[in-house]
């Protein structure tokens, strides 16, 4: 009795670590897409903003990592789409920014 308890055991344990080793290996497979993805992506973005713009973006992405990803994502899918052919500078991407993310109106409640 004793030693089918610790055949069981063995078994178990053997079933955990093969499943800790698959999970392992698919999430080294995903860690890798992901990296892959970023490359292409920097690719792109290095192939249609010029210095300065991506000077600008690169001081977004810092302060706020959301808005540069969705400002990334825009970018990319107008090349996709064939919208945009040219190097996008500076002004242009500001232009772009203002679009996408219009100002906010400060509202004053003044107390009586």
């Amino acid at each position: 009795m004793d030693e089918d308890l610790e055949n069981l055991k063995k078994k178990r344990m053997q079933e955990l670590q093969q499943q800790m080793s698959m999970q392992e290996a698919m999430d080294d497979q995903q860690d890798q897409q992901r990296q892959e993805f970023e490359e292409q992506k920097k690719m792109i973005l290095r192939a249609i903003l010029d210095d300065s713009a991506r000077e600008r973006l690169g001081r977004i992405k810092i302060a706020r990592p959301e808005v540069a990803e969705a400002i990334e994502n825009q970018l990319i899918m107008l090349v996709q789409t064939g919208k945009l052919k040219n190097k996008i500078n500076d002004e242009q991407l500001r232009m772009l920014l203002s679009k996408l993310f219009p100002t906010k109106k400060d509202i004053t409640i003044r107390r009586r």
